[in-house]
């Protein structure tokens, strides 16, 4: 027997292997390890801006021509990545999207396994009820809608809102966890309180109420921009004080906390705000984890992964896994942050190198 078809028949009988593991359902490691379980995360989202200028003017044609009610449930927008083509994620494991209320308009009432926030850039004069709870949205503020929370929303006045919405829908869907239940078609109510009656429970620093137990997500529904700018405001002085407090030279950043046990305000999401001086520059950092990024105010650059976006008021960007990323600011500007860092830090998989580290 030659060399030659000593080789063909080796060939054969491998074919033969490969076939035979296809019809009992199987794979070979020694064909896939190189996929899975790569160097570094290789995210298929890649880093992308999306910029208020253009949003905005679409969410606005939406709502003259798109209804709310129920069916659609919410005039929703949702940022779709590049590198997710087709889907309504801006990265494997957060969702994004511009919702849009009119005049006088309501969003009824629903609730869902997803954990959920809402932060507004602009406007007021919407409440989002959260399990009967009427809570106002104004400039600044960062509202909560936890996992399996009914709520709904309603515009009061006779002007439009819209806002950011934040959620983990592609991280339920991928664990196969979702659940959704449609709320009364009626508003809860239609109260229109200054001050929600979980801000009046909890919305007290470093106080809690005696007999509260833990609880999962923040049972803070409300984290206003006012106390948001006093403490970024705090941080600055006393780094001019020579006190230390902030992230790195002019780099101010709080975290949103639940109050009953110092984490993250919702399970699955990191919430922050950012403020850096103008002219401050960041580090570069690399996270195991995706974020998404909105200038809350002011102008600057942010590199990512490679790509240089020129950012300004309203404008959203994604970072995605292990994707580096500085900040450099041409005027002071203020950003919000969310991630899925506290899923990776559960998990025992969480990772962030900083500098020329790699």
């Amino acid at each position: 027997m030659t060399d030659t078809t000593s080789e063909q028949t080796e060939r054969k009988l491998l074919d033969e292997l490969y076939a035979d593991f296809e019809d009992a359902g199987l794979i070979p490691l020694w064909t896939q390890v190189d996929d899975l379980m790569p160097m570094s995360p290789q995210p298929a989202a890649v880093p992308h801006l999306w910029r208020w200028a253009d949003l905005l003017p679409i969410a606005q044609r939406s709502g003259e021509l798109v209804p709310v009610g129920r069916g659609g449930e919410r005039r929703a927008m949702a940022l779709s990545n590049p590198g997710l083509p087709g889907l309504p994620y801006a990265t494997a494991t957060l969702w994004t999207a511009i919702q849009y209320l009119g005049p006088r308009e309501v969003a009824p009432s629903h609730r869902h396994s997803q954990g959920a926030f809402r932060f507004v850039l602009e406007g007021e004069g919407v409440w989002t009820n959260v399990d009967g709870d009427a809570v106002a949205m104004r400039r600044g503020d960062l509202l909560l809608t936890p996992s399996w929370a009914f709520h709904e929303h309603q515009n009061v006045t006779d002007q439009p809102m819209a806002w950011l919405d934040g959620l983990d829908i592609p991280l339920v869907s991928q664990l196969d966890a979702g659940f959704f239940q449609f709320g009364p078609d009626e508003l809860s109510t239609r109260e229109t309180p200054e001050r929600s009656r979980g801000e009046r429970l909890w919305g007290h620093p470093g106080l809690r109420p005696i007999g509260r137990p833990d609880q999962p997500n923040s049972p803070l529904g409300a984290y206003r921009w006012e106390h948001t700018d006093a403490a970024l405001t705090a941080q600055l002085e006393l780094e001019d004080e020579g006190v230390p407090g902030v992230i790195e030279p002019g780099h101010a950043g709080v975290r949103f906390s639940n109050p009953t046990t110092g984490r993250d305000a919702l399970v699955t999401m990191r919430t922050e705000m950012r403020r850096l001086r103008a002219g401050a520059q960041t580090v570069p950092v690399r996270t195991v984890g995706s974020a998404v990024w909105q200038v809350f105010e002011g102008e600057a650059v942010a590199q990512v992964g490679g790509k240089v976006f020129e950012i300004a008021k309203g404008d959203l960007f994604v970072v995605p896994s292990w994707c580096e990323v500085s900040l450099s600011a041409r005027t002071r500007v203020d950003l919000f942050r969310f991630s899925d860092e506290p899923v990776y830090e559960a998990l025992g998989l969480a990772r962030t190198s900083r500098g020329e580290q790699k």
